[in-house]
């Protein structure tokens, strides 16, 4: 039985046997080590981030005793759940997504994105017509994720993005912080599952 630990973009935990690209976690420990259940919490701090699958040779216990693992189908998705790039496991994506996500001011430290963030998580969803927004942005489009890509919306499944379901248009719930879409606009280029290409 898998374990309640892969995110949607809509920041959602579900059980699904899907793999994916990234992992991360939402500050500390948001499981029952013993019976390996999910608390109520879903989050322990600001600090949502999206690491890589391996680092340094790293082995740990999924649901153990420390942190709750997540897993992002790609960082499109955890870009839209809220989670940005973690700047010890992926520094090069992170520093990227920093200045990206600056737009030509003063580059934002970790606690700066992780308060912005924070702030556009807890917000209301803001309307907007999918075709002003970059690509690797996602919004409801009839209550189903959608990212923009290619000149496509391609709605998401656990097991990957599936095919265009239309051209880059009409309204949407925006998904994605705005502090990531405009990370986007400004040429920061997400990693994709297969599965969009």
């Amino acid at each position: 039985m898998p374990l309640p630990n892969r995110v949607s973009p809509t920041g959602d935990f579900l059980a699904v046997p899907a793999r994916g690209l990234l992992m991360g976690n939402r500050g500390g420990r948001l499981h029952d080590p013993a019976t390996r259940e999910l608390s109520r919490r879903r989050h322990v701090s600001k600090r949502w981030i999206a690491c890589a699958l391996e680092f340094g040779g790293r082995h740990r216990t999924v649901w153990g005793e420390g942190y709750t693992e997540l897993f992002f189908l790609d960082e499109v998705t955890a870009l839209a759940a809220g989670h940005r790039p973690c700047f010890e496991c992926r520094r090069g994506e992170a520093e990227a997504f920093a200045s990206a996500a600056a737009a030509g001011a003063r580059k934002m430290g970790a606690s700066e994105m992780d308060d912005a963030l924070h702030r556009q998580r807890l917000g209301p969803r803001p309307e907007v017509d999918m075709k002003t927004l970059p690509e690797g942005s996602v919004g409801l489009v009839g209550g189903v994720p959608h990212a923009v890509r290619g000149g496509g919306l391609l709605p998401w499944h656990p097991e990957g993005w599936g095919p265009p379901a239309g051209p880059v248009s009409g309204p949407a719930l925006l998904v994605t912080p705005s502090l990531a879409v405009e990370a986007l606009r400004d040429g920061y280029r997400p990693l994709w599952h297969p599965s969009a290409f």
